[in-house]
């Protein structure tokens, strides 16, 4: 397999199930109606699991614009392989939210409210302020890259063998995701990657959901540049500490 195609499908993965954990909660008469916010933030470090596991081995798993561009900024990730991987992670969260949608077209019809249709997409703020909300986009992505750019595998020092975790080394990235939504995405939602709102926010544009609101543009440049800006903070942040 090769990176473009891995972060196609881990991406692809991740909104899958991230995106259908909201649906399930939210949409109408869905046997998970009303799970709460527990339920989706475990959802969506779940679904961040899932795709780490399948895409890690080929690609390294970035799955996330966010997290090539501040793995560049750090020096980690050629920049000259940021445009494919973020392409790949386009492409990805755009199936996977269509995919989300067919397997729960018939709830899409019988919800009422057009605001939890677009809820399953895309993010929006709890208070529609710009500063806060990018703030808060920053911060969230800030964790995540700061975490990510400081793991490490332990080894044993006189033979240089590394003590690896198999699949189970995706765990601390799901934590990481499950830990910003429980205490930080009360304010946007926490998109903390760009491909994860953008893609989704397309699909919701353009597939035919019948009652639906609109995409809400005006506010779809904070969960693309607050994730990069928080990203770009936590690599430099890590070269100056370094």
């Amino acid at each position: 397999m090769t990176p473009f195609i891995s972060e196609i499908i881990g991406t692809a993965l991740l909104i899958l199930l991230g995106g259908g954990v909201v649906a399930n909660v939210v949409l109408t008469k869905t046997i998970g109606n009303n799970g709460g916010w527990i339920v989706i933030t475990t959802g969506w470090a779940l679904a961040v699991y899932v795709a780490v596991v399948v895409a890690s081995p080929h690609s390294g798993a970035h799955l996330n614009p966010a997290v090539s561009i501040g793995l560049a900024v750090a020096g980690i990730f050629p920049w000259e392989d940021v445009p494919t991987y973020v392409l790949a992670q386009m492409l990805g969260a755009m199936m996977g939210s269509g995919t989300v949608w067919l397997v729960y077209r018939h709830h899409f019809m019988a919800t009422e409210d057009p605001q939890a249709k677009k809820a399953v997409f895309c993010t929006a703020p709890a208070i529609r302020n710009v500063f806060s909300n990018f703030l808060s986009e920053g911060v969230g992505t800030f964790v995540l890259i700061f975490s990510v750019l400081y793991f490490t595998d332990a080894s044993i020092a006189e033979s240089e063998t590394v003590i690896g975790l198999g699949s189970l080394g995706a765990l601390p990235v799901a934590l990481v995701v499950w830990s910003i939504g429980l205490s930080l995405g009360g304010t946007t939602g926490y998109a903390i990657n760009p491909a994860r709102d953008l893609g989704p926010r397309i699909m919701h544009a353009i597939l035919p959901i019948q009652n639906k609101a609109s995409s809400d543009w005006t506010y779809s440049w904070i969960p693309v540049l607050g994730p990069i800006a928080g990203a770009s903070l936590a690599a430099f942040l890590m070269l100056v500490l370094s």
